[in-house]
This record gives C-alpha cells, structure tokens and sequence, in this order.
C-alpha cells in the first residue's frame, strides 16, 4: 500500500498549496533554471520538504538528498557533500538538500561553509528545519531565508477532499475537520491519519486518536489545581500520544494566566525543555519533567 503523503506530494508549483509569495519567487529561479541557496524553516508537516524537493525535480540537475536527522556529523560533510559538491556534472547544476538540517552538529555546520563558498559555480545548497536556531549565523547569511507557514484548514479540507476522491472514498467533512482541528498544522500527520482510518471505503475515527486534542486543556486544567504529578502523568498516559510538540505552545499561550509573576521563569523552563524535546526518546518522560518544575512556580 502506497503512503498517501508520498502519493499525492505535489510534483509542480500549481499543486503545492499554500505560502504563494514564496512560490512566486520560486517560480523565477525555476525560470532562470538555477537557484540561490536556500533555508526553508516551519513547524513541522507544512511542506519544507515537498518544496525542496519540487524545486530539484524541475531543476536539469544532479542531486545529493540527505537526512541530516540521520547524518548530521562531519563525516557525513566529508565523505558525501564534499565529494559530491566538488566533482564533475554533465547538467546544468548539482542541489544538495539537507533535510532536518537543524540536527546538524555546529561543528559539521562550520564546515559547511567553506563547502557552500568554494563550489559556488556549480552547486547550490537547500536546507530545512524546524528550529531556524539551532542553524548557525553563518550558513543563515549564506542562504536566502524563508519561513514556510501552513495552508489554512480550509485549504487542508480541500486537498484531503480531492484525495479521497481520488481514492474513491466518501469524504465526510465533520470527521476530517476533527482530524485537522486535532492535528493542525501538521498536514503529514493529517493525511496519514485519515489514510490508517479507512475502513471498507469509509472513514472511521476511533475517538482515542483524537483524544490529544484535549490534552492542553486538560495539563493546564492540573497545573491551576497544583495537582500531584503522579495525576499528571496519568493524563500525559491516558492521551494515548506519543508526540506532546503542542504542548509547549499552549502552555507558553496561557504562562500569563498560569504563573503571574513567574511568568519569566516559566518561558525560561518552557525553552529549556522544547529544546531538549527534539534531542530525547522518551517524549513522555522530557513533558513530565517540565510539569514538574512547572508545578514548583504556579
């Protein structure tokens, strides 16, 4: 079975959606037939990717498609880009897109750049990320920067509308808008939601999955009542998530409410565990942790 993100990605300007500006400019290079070296940052699932990879596909190029998630040290810089960016092409350019590049190490970041300035001539760089950050000044400066936003709900319910007919399956609006109202913006985990709930040729929602929703409310609900930890983590246990990325940000909405005048420190802790989220394998135990320095100053 096909994963329908793979499917259905976008293979030209016209069928991306969203961030128009953008492929406005876009749409020149592609023109010009080459490219300046570009960073594409956003939250996740909103098409930093797609666009990367679009921009290569109509490109007469050779391309270097790395996961820097995966191979994200100075080997990776050594052995593959550099080998790549400094030999031979029979096409007009070589593109090498650095997917997750804010898992980068700074010091292969570092190295990046006498590489992105010596094989000016013939090979141009796109990077993606979620943490405009955690990249390093000096690539930044070195790339033109755009930040990729997400396609309103409306225009997510259409394209989810113009896949399930082209799959031949009934849409049902009210159940859709529940999964992108769950899992807004990260159109990828919208898709494949509504792709692993197909049930003879019918969307069918186990209410579970969406319970996620509600787990905001639910955390800050607990922290105004200073409920013991152990209560908490039954919540954070009973939503059934893995991924608590949205959590930060709704914690960080309500600080002001939540903690008064330590409303300082609280971004101060919100910060420090967002950042080493990214980093963990355990997601639950990161949360957990931050709710209880959390609870200290409500």
């Amino acid at each position: 079975m096909e994963l329908w993100v793979e499917k259905y990605r976008p293979q030209t300007l016209e069928e991306y959606v969203g961030n128009e500006i953008i492929k406005d400019k876009i749409a020149d290079y592609l023109k010009q037939g080459s490219i300046q070296n570009l960073l594409f940052h956003g939250v996740a699932g909103t098409g930093k990717t797609t666009l990367a990879k679009l921009i290569a596909k109509n490109l007469n190029c050779d391309l270097l498609y790395i996961n820097a998630s995966d191979e994200r040290g100075i080997d990776t810089i050594r052995d593959k880009i550099i080998p790549f960016a400094s030999s031979m092409s029979f096409n007009d350019v070589k593109i090498v897109i650095l997917d997750e590049a804010d898992y980068i190490t700074p010091q292969a970041q570092a190295t990046l750049r006498n590489t992105i300035e010596s094989c000016s001539k013939t090979t141009r760089f796109i990077f993606t990320c979620n943490y405009l950050e955690r990249i390093i000044s000096p690539l930044q400066s070195r790339c033109q920067t755009f930040e990729i936003t997400p396609p309103s709900k409306g225009d997510v319910l259409d394209t989810l509308k113009n896949i399930l007919a082209n799959e031949g399956i009934e849409a049902n609006e009210s159940i859709a808008m529940k999964v992108i109202d769950t899992h807004y913006p990260d159109i990828r985990k919208i898709i494949n939601t509504i792709q692993g709930s197909i049930v003879e040729g019918q969307i069918k929602i186990d209410d579970n999955s969406l319970k996620n929703s509600q787990l905001g409310g639910l955390v800050v609900d607990a922290l105004i009542r200073k409920a013991k930890l152990s209560e908490i983590r039954q919540i954070l246990a009973d939503s059934g998530s893995r991924e608590f990325d949205d959590l930060f940000k709704y914690i960080y909405d309500k600080s002001s409410t939540l903690f008064g005048d330590n409303e300082g420190e609280a971004i101060l802790i919100i910060a420090k565990y967002q950042y080493e989220y990214t980093f963990v394998l355990e997601k639950e135990i990161c949360i957990a942790a931050m709710l209880n320095k959390l609870l200290k100053i409500c």
